[in-house]
């Protein structure tokens, strides 16, 4: 039996671990370089959907890729997390949205998948270690609606990167 100490710690990984994974999902979709680079150990290795390298090759790689988009927005379903002392597997499965400029107008891309992660626990902080991304599903729309156009008569703007993004304008206030 697990001492009340033990289950407590654990529960303290596993949510220090889900951290983890939300602040790649905001860095990706912020560009923000600073909030991926947290994300993964400065010896990580990511496979990326064609992409193998670094955490810092793969950062170059994907904000330029993703720079021209007009929004993507990454989220996380169901997160598998198994911990062994200082090392951790999960699988995550996400949904990411890609709005896409096109000659005709901008299109979507709606991709489904998982993140299959191990990660580690270095100085009590946990990051991601290894990551293969596997691509279960996509579908492409060949056009987007207006996003600022809401019904009833209201409208919205979406949300931008960093640090334009009112969401940094939000932390910003907390860390104060």
């Amino acid at each position: 039996m697990r001492s009340v100490t033990e289950f407590a710690r654990e529960l303290a990984d596993r949510e220090a671990i889900r951290d983890c994974l939300y602040r790649y999902c905001r860095g990706i979709d912020r560009l923000d370089e600073d909030l991926l680079r947290d994300a993964y150990w400065p010896d990580a290795l990511d496979e990326h959907a064609g992409f193998v390298g670094s955490r810092d090759e793969f950062i170059a790689f994907v904000i330029p890729t993703l720079r021209p988009l007009d929004q993507t927005m990454h989220s996380l379903g169901n997160i598998l997390i198994e911990i062994d002392d200082g090392e951790a597997r999960a699988e995550s499965c996400f949904h990411s949205f890609h709005r896409i400029p096109g000659e005709a107008g901008p299109w979507d891309m709606i991709v489904g998948g998982r993140y299959l992660d191990r990660l580690e626990k270095r100085e009590d902080i946990w990051r991601i270690a290894h990551r293969v991304v596997m691509i279960d599903w996509l579908r492409r729309y060949p056009d987007s609606a207006n996003w600022s156009d809401l019904p009833l008569g209201m409208s919205a703007q979406p949300g931008g990167r960093k640090p334009f993004d009112r969401s940094y304008e939000l932390f910003k206030r907390i860390a104060e």
